[in-house]
């Protein structure tokens, strides 16, 4: 008889280990469907959609943030929701309306604290990564006692996050170590509106490119003491004042070794910059106004989108010879690209052609697609492990 019941629970067992799905994590990403406040779950190994998860706001301008395990995707809508999905039981964990208008967030380095940037009303609101209650509400106001929006919002090594403010022209670092009190450093007097803002791979540099002027503000948080340096004050829009079609994104910046490829603002150039000296090494004539400018993961090659009227076209750049070696045209509002971990596929949202394409990066061979409503942002779980995104 016990050897029957043992037999009868190995059955048992073996028919629920069957029923379940187990899988991994790190082929996965979702892709924001904007017109209809959804995300697909996707699978770059078999190029195919897993399912679509709805109910996640306004994601007009929506970006991601994955958790340490790449299970978790924290969602920030631009009204102000963030939601946490979970991409194994492609559910809603919990939503929260935080804020009237947001523009994106980060992830504390050890996983456990997410931080929003808010348009309006302005400031920083960090929660707990697991349970989305409020940790801290630092409010964005400058001396004069204004708000201003908040921008270019990324973590930082050693569990701090840093951050600029448009409307004063201030950079604020946050130590939140001790998640109830942060820490707040603040740069003032930068320069005229901080419009966009990176953070080099290393999480040493922080540079915020500046709307009111030409330039860029830089702060290097291996000596915050030393403050900010003006840096590219030749980057922009340069002497002649062309109209500008698209802020293009500097978190799509192209660092390539020693030298970071960067989208000239209202111009049909990507510049090359040196990270040593900080200053302009050359320039590239690409298509059209770029958007975003993203280097293959070996960063031999870097990928150009552009903003309207050339939004149906992608360029690439060969970076030893800084040359175009290759135009596609793979159809209207090509709005984002972005690689697998190891660099073979990049997948690109085309908005107004309701689909996302898959390229072999090598070939430059479409090799699959899959429809999606409005599709814009594109993000892998592998950047769960990437400083500043």
């Amino acid at each position: 008889m016990r050897v029957l019941a043992t037999l009868f629970a190995a059955f048992f067992l073996l028919q629920g280990c069957a029923s379940t799905s187990l899988r991994g994590t790190g082929d996965l990403g979702v892709v924001i469907e904007r017109a209809t406040g959804s995300v697909q779950v996707i699978d770059t190994t078999q190029r195919s959609s897993l399912g679509q998860i709805a109910g996640l706001g306004d994601l007009s301008h929506a970006s991601v943030n994955f958790s340490r395990d790449e299970r978790y995707a924290y969602v920030f809508g631009r009204d102000g929701g963030l939601t946490k999905i979970d991409l194994l039981q492609m559910r809603i964990v919990k939503r929260v309306v935080q804020a009237g208008n947001s523009i994106g967030g980060a992830i504390s380095q050890d996983g456990k604290l997410i931080a929003v940037a808010n348009y309006e009303p302005g400031g920083v609101k960090i929660f707990d990564s697991t349970s989305l209650e409020l940790v801290a509400d630092i409010p964005a106001v400058a001396e004069n006692g204004k708000a201003s929006k908040v921008i270019g919002l990324v973590d930082v090594p050693g569990n701090q996050f840093v951050f600029s403010l448009f409307e004063a022209g201030e950079i604020w670092l946050v130590d939140v170590r001790n998640p109830g009190k942060p820490l707040v450093t603040k740069f003032r007097n930068v320069g005229k509106e901080p419009y966009d803002a990176m953070i080099t791979a290393d999480g040493r540099f922080y540079l915020a490119g500046l709307f009111g002027e030409d330039g860029l503000a830089m702060l290097d948080l291996w000596d915050p003491q030393a403050g900010i340096k003006r840096v590219m004050d030749g980057y922009g829009r340069g002497q002649e004042k062309l109209p500008v079609y698209k802020m293009p994104h500097l978190e799509g910046w192209a660092a390539t070794g020693n030298e970071l490829l960067v989208p000239a603002v209202g111009r049909h150039e990507v510049l090359v910059i040196g990270q040593k000296e900080w200053k302009e090494s050359g320039r590239i004539a690409v298509h059209g106004q770029p958007v975003f400018v993203v280097a293959r993961p070996d960063n031999r090659q870097v990928w150009v989108n552009f903003a309207f009227p050339n939004n149906d076209t992608v360029q690439v750049i060969d970076v030893a010879s800084r040359t175009i070696v290759k135009t596609l045209k793979p159809g209207k509002g090509v709005l984002h690209m972005e690689f697998t971990p190891r660099g073979e596929q990049v997948w690109v949202s085309l908005r107004d052609e309701n689909r996302v394409e898959i390229y072999d990066s090598a070939s430059f061979a479409k090799v699959g697609e899959i429809r999606a409503d409005s599709p814009s942002g594109i993000f892998l779980t592998p950047r769960a492990h990437r400083t500043g995104l």
